[in-house]
C-alpha cells in the first residue's frame, strides 16, 4: 500500500500547471466546506469550530496519506445523526474516544485488507441506509428551520417528531421565511452562477438582513456564548477495559459508516477522473484521520461525496487540493471566526435541508422500487431501519434477509434447472 500522493510524486505525474489547478481547487472546495462544517457540528450536538477542527485535521490526513487522488474529508451529513445520538448518551468526552476507538477499527480494516468487501454489500442497502440518514438528517433541522423553541431535541426520530408536535405553538414565522428564502437560492442560484457556492451566497445575505433589520431569530451567538477561533491543545482520551466496552458499539457504527461512505465517494470520482482509488489505503488514511481528529477535539470525519465532486469539478486532480482544503480552513477559522456568532440558525438548517435531499438516493430508490419483491423487501426494511433505529442494526438485518432470500431464489432456481434436466 502506498498513498497517492507519494505514488504520484514517485511517477512524476504532478506538474506546475496541474498543481495550481489544485490550489484554486482546493480554495473553492474550502468556501464551499465552511458553511457545511460549521452546519455540521452544530447539527451534531457540538460548538461550531469543532466542524472546522474536523476538516482541518482529518481533512489535511485523509488528503496526505489517502488512496484517492481526489478524495475530500471532513464532517458530513451521514454522521449528524450518530454523533448526536452518541453525545445524548455518553458526552462529548464519549463521542471523542468513540471516534478515536473507530479511528483504529478503520485502521487494522486497511490493514487486513477489508477495503475490498464493499463490493458485498449490495446497492439495495447502500441506497436504503443513505436515503434513511438522509431522511433523519432534516428531521434534525426542522427546530432551528422552523424556529421551534426546544431546550432538548430527542436523539430519536419518534422522540423527535413527536418533540417538534408539542413545541408546534413556539414557531417562529422569521425564522421560516429566512429558511424558506435561503432554500430557494440555494437551488437556483447555480443556474445564475456556478462559480460562487450558493451555501456563501445565503450565509452573507441572510447573515446581513437579520443583523442590519435586527429581526428576532436565533443566530450562532444566541446559541453559544464562546466559539474559540483558536486551536485546541492534542489531548489523547484515556482509555480502558470498561471504556472499550462501554463504547465499542457507537465506534462500530462510525468505522462502518465511515468506511461505506468513503468508499462509496472513492467510487464516484474514479469516475469522473478515470482513475482507481487504492480502498486499504483509503482505510487506512481514514482512520488515521479520524485519530488526529478526536486528539484535537473533533468529531467523526469521512470521504464527502459532494465536496469531493466539486473538487473534481473545480479542477482537482491530486491530494494536494484536499490539503490546500484544509489549510483553506484552518486561516479561515483563525482570521474569521468570531464573525460566525452573526450567522442565523435558520440559514444553516436551510443549507442542511437542501444537503439532505442531495445526499438521498431518491433517483436509485424509486428505480429499485420496480425491481425484483425481494430486492424490494430489503430496500424498505434497510431504510425503515435506518430511520427509526440504527444504521448497524439496519445494514445488519438488511445484510440478513438479503442473502437468505438470495440463497432461498438460488435453491429454487437450482431445483428448477434440475427438474427440467430430469
Amino acid at each position: 500500500m502506498l498513498p497517492k500522493l507519494f505514488k504520484m510524486i514517485k511517477e512524476n505525474e504532478l506538474t506546475k500547471e496541474q498543481v495550481g489547478k489544485d490550489i484554486i481547487a482546493g480554495i473553492i472546495v474550502a468556501i464551499i466546506a465552511l458553511p457545511l462544517s460549521i452546519a455540521l457540528a452544530i447539527s451534531s450536538g457540538v460548538s461550531p469550530e469543532k466542524g472546522l477542527i474536523t476538516a482541518i485535521f482529518a481533512g489535511f490526513i485523509i488528503s496526505f496519506l489517502g488512496g484517492s487522488k481526489v478524495q475530500i474529508g471532513g464532517p458530513t451529513g451521514a454522521f449528524v445523526v450518530i454523533v448526536y445520538g452518541v453525545i445524548k448518551t455518553y458526552g462529548i468526552t464519549g463521542l471523542i474516544t468513540a471516534t478515536m476507538m473507530a479511528g483504529v477499527i478503520l485502521v487494522v480494516m486497511g490493514l487486513l485488507k477489508f477495503g475490498s468487501l464493499i463490493k458485498y454489500v449490495p446497492q439495495t442497502i447502500t441506497v436504503g441506509f443513505t436515503s434513511g440518514i438522509a431522511v433523519t438528517l432534516l428531521t434534525t433541522q426542522l427546530k432551528d428551520f422552523f424556529g421551534f423553541k426546544i431546550k432538548n431535541v430527542p436523539a430519536e426520530f419518534i422522540g423527535k417528531i413527536g418533540s417538534y408536535i408539542q413545541h408546534i405553538s413556539t414557531f417562529d414565522i422569521a425564522s421560516f421565511l429566512i429558511g424558506i428564502a435561503c432554500i430557494f437560492i440555494l437551488v437556483y442560484w447555480p443556474k445564475v452562477n456556478k462559480k460562487i457556492p450558493a451555501s456563501i451566497i445565503v450565509l452573507i445575505l441572510s447573515t446581513l438582513l437579520v443583523n442590519l433589520f435586527n429581526l428576532p431569530t436565533d443566530t450562532i451567538g444566541t446559541r453559544f456564548n464562546e466559539i474559540s477561533s483558536s486551536i485546541p491543545k492534542p489531548q489523547i482520551p484515556h482509555i480502558d477495559l470498561q471504556t472499550i466496552t462501554k463504547l465499542i458499539k457507537p465506534a462500530i457504527t462510525i468505522a462502518l459508516l465511515g468506511a461505506i461512505e468513503s468508499l462509496l465517494s472513492c467510487v464516484v470520482s474514479d469516475n469522473m477522473i478515470d482513475d482507481k482509488h487504492d480502498s486499504n489505503m483509503e482505510l487506512v488514511a481514514q482512520g488515521l484521520g479520524n485519530i488526529v481528529s478526536s486528539i484535537f477535539g473533533g468529531i467523526p470525519a469521512t470521504g464527502a461525496i459532494a465536496r469531493t465532486a466539486a473538487n473534481v469539478k473545480n479542477g482537482g486532480r491530486s491530494p494536494i487540493s484536499g490539503m490546500v482544503h484544509a489549510i483553506t480552513l484552518l486561516l479561515i477559522m483563525v482570521i474569521l471566526m468570531p464573525l460566525a456568532k452573526l450567522i442565523p440558525m435558520t440559514t444553516l438548517a436551510a443549507i442542511l435541508i437542501v444537503v439532505s435531499y442531495n445526499m438521498g438516493e431518491w433517483s436509485h430508490f424509486k428505480e429499485l422500487l420496480s425491481s425484483s419483491k425481494s430486492d424490494v423487501l430489503v430496500l424498505i426494511i434497510t431504510f425503515t431501519l435506518t430511520v427509526v433505529f440504527d444504521l448497524v442494526f439496519a445494514i445488519g438485518v438488511g445484510m440478513v434477509v438479503h442473502y437468505i432470500l438470495k440463497f432461498v431464489k438460488d435453491r429454487n432456481e437450482k431445483a428448477e434447472d434440475e427438474l427440467e434436466a430430469a
